[in-house]
């Protein structure tokens, strides 16, 4: 990669429900594995910023229907303020979570760039409104709330609704088809919507490819790469909060990231939901580090 690289550490997991054998969500470890394990020092980036979370919490805030929403948004304003104070021109950010809901504050900080596009590659499409959510959580909403589908409390920091618009974003990779009112919210939006068995169809290459295409016909300002892990087949990655078995492979990722990563117009990509707590022995985080350091140098070895 040509660019000069940046991480952004968001270890925020107030954006997850905990489970019931949890203390707290472990996403918020995930930025600290990383560098455990040796991401950081293989990626050798510029600066290294970070927003430590808060108390984790489950208060359910009761105008907006959603899980810690004073919180997420007190968050997602320092976040968007944070980058907007450090990302540097023609860099590339790296943006370690924490759960998805880091997207907002992400959101946020683009829409005072400027036009930007979406790639959300995602095992779930994370857009529905909080009545049609089990969990109450934000991260289960996030696609929904950067494009304004949500309470305004969200969807409208600082009057910028819509952080996206629906039709600059491509949702990719959804492999939770079976409950019909779910997908339905997103089959009735604007955005591009390729679920996990669409996508094979499709072709990996030609749907980044066509998401380029539509960047570049739009003269948009650039766009932001969505990568949550579970959409990655169980058994390459168990470490995720909602885990399902079908997923794409390594090999698939690299041919569908690659020309994104390294396409001219991309601002950064942010890693989501992977979890130390269910991989203790770091089996998995280790491949996960290995093919995404391929990805972002472009290498095989």
């Amino acid at each position: 990669m040509k660019k000069a690289i940046q991480i952004f550490e968001f270890p925020f997991n107030l954006g997850l429900k905990k489970k019931d054998h949890e203390t707290e969500p472990g996403v918020k470890k995930l930025p600290d594995w990383l560098r455990k394990l040796g991401f950081h020092q293989e990626i050798s980036p510029t600066d290294v910023f970070r927003l430590d979370t808060p108390k984790y919490s489950m208060n359910l805030d009761q105008e907006s229907g959603v899980l810690n929403a004073d919180i997420i948004v007190e968050y997602a304003q320092k976040q968007a303020n944070l980058i907007l104070d450090n990302h540097e021109k023609n860099s590339f950010s790296i943006m370690l979570g924490g759960d998805c809901s880091i997207l907002i504050g992400t959101a946020l900080a683009l829409k005072k760039l400027g036009n930007f596009g979406l790639f959300y590659l995602d095992g779930h499409t994370d857009f529905i409104p909080p009545h049609l959510s089990s969990t109450s959580a934000a991260a289960g909403m996030d696609l929904a709330i950067i494009t304004g589908t949500g309470p305004e409390k969200l969807t409208n920091l600082q009057g910028l609704q819509p952080y996206f618009k629906e039709e600059n974003i491509f949702c990719v990779g959804n492999a939770e088809t079976d409950d019909k009112e779910y997908v339905q919210q997103i089959v009735d939006s604007d955005i591009h919507y390729f679920d996990l068995y669409q996508l094979r169809k499709n072709g990996f290459r030609k749907t980044e490819d066509d998401f380029l295409k539509m960047i570049d016909s739009k003269s948009l300002d650039g766009f932001f790469i969505h990568f949550d892990v579970d959409v990655l087949k169980d058994e390459l990655m168990p470490a995720v909060d909602s885990r399902m078995e079908a997923g794409i492979d390594y090999e698939n990722l690299r041919e569908i990231l690659v020309p994104l990563v390294h396409s001219p117009s991309c601002f950064g990509i942010e890693i989501t939901i992977l979890d130390p707590d269910y991989d203790e022995s770091g089996t998995f985080t280790q491949m996960f580090i290995k093919n995404l350091i391929q990805i972002i140098k472009n290498k095989e070895d």
